[in-house]
């Protein structure tokens, strides 16, 4: 499949995406050391949702857009941050700016944190830079992204994120979504990792789940949201590893994701799946 961001812009799997990176960037925020945070594969940073490219799908009204009506109090705390970044950064750019990766980091940003940002296509990477390189916090890199994941830890700061979410424009790409990881938690175990998948075959899933299972010496959790039934042959839902969980991310995904899954559903299905594997499990 081809995930371009622009064309997914505010769908279901950035609702489930940038929720994650917000909680973990809150649980960032609980020390006073600096951290950093690095964005893999960045695209543009935000998004117009009356643009061509997201207009053209509307993915954003069945995902973002099924945001507009309050959940639970517990839910609603979890989703404050998230919320507050996506307004923030409708007031920088627009009402109908949707954030990308780069654009939800920005905002967590404390004067001596670090925001990189890697884009490999070079008009994404140059629009990136002319929205990013003027901030002294953050810093566009023209490169691969899987080159840079090795390339770029272990930070100066020692603490932080790795955000991984490729376009999965390659065949077995969640594969090596799972070996990069295993390598990349080898050269700086005490990371955090997020990496992102789309769901098709479950089954893909889960192969790679169990081999990095079994190469990881570090905590992992495993975070799936489906809106439809399983169907090989289309996307069903996504997911996300975390490598390094914050402690109470399980505890607050067990909250958000039945959440989700319920307001996101597609013809009353969805699912759920928060699993911890690696080291611990």
């Amino acid at each position: 499949m081809n995930y371009r961001h622009a064309f997914h812009a505010g769908n279901f799997a950035d609702v489930l995406k940038h929720l994650v990176l917000t909680r973990v960037l809150t649980h960032l925020h609980a020390k006073a050391t600096p951290f950093r945070a690095i964005d893999t594969h960045a695209g543009l940073g935000f998004y117009d949702l009356t643009g061509d490219e997201a207009g053209r799908t509307g993915e954003a009204a069945e995902g973002w857009g099924r945001l507009d009506a309050p959940f639970p109090q517990a839910v609603e705390d979890l989703l404050a941050p998230y919320r507050a970044a996506v307004a923030a950064t409708q007031t920088r750019h627009g009402a109908t700016t949707y954030p990308g990766s780069p654009a939800l980091i920005r905002e967590f940003l404390r004067p001596t944190d670090k925001g990189v940002f890697v884009e490999l296509h070079p008009a994404d990477a140059e629009t990136l830079r002319g929205r990013y390189n003027q901030d002294s916090r953050t810093k566009v890199m023209h490169l691969d992204g899987w080159t840079a994941l090795g390339a770029l830890i272990p930070p100066p700061e020692r603490r932080g994120l790795v955000l991984i979410d490729p376009p999965y424009e390659e065949l077995r790409e969640i594969d090596r979504l799972g070996a990069a990881l295993a390598k990349a938690v080898a050269k700086w175990p005490t990371g955090i990792y997020l990496g992102w998948y789309p769901i098709k075959d479950v089954s893909h899933v889960d192969r790679m789940v169990a081999d990095l299972h079994r190469a990881l010496n570090r905590p992992a959790l495993r975070l799936d949201l489906l809106v439809s039934e399983p169907d090989p042959t289309r996307l069903n839902g996504n997911g996300l590893v975390v490598v390094n969980p914050p402690w109470r991310l399980a505890e607050e995904a067990m909250l958000f994701l039945p959440a989700l899954a319920e307001r996101l559903a597609r013809r009353d299905y969805g699912a759920f799946r928060c699993e911890a594997f690696g080291a611990e499990a």
